[in-house]
């Protein structure tokens, strides 16, 4: 339970600023799809 305490407060902490490191965390996720992928392509 102290697990899901610590996640709230988290997110209540950085509430501003949460969408901001998603949207960054799913570009290094796609940045990283498409470098593996890039030997299939040359």
């Amino acid at each position: 339970m102290t697990t899901f305490k610590t996640l709230k407060l988290i997110a209540t902490r950085s509430s501003d600023t949460l969408l901001q490191d998603a949207a960054g965390a799913a570009a290094l996720v796609v940045m990283l799809v498409i470098s593996l992928h890039l030997p299939v392509f040359v």
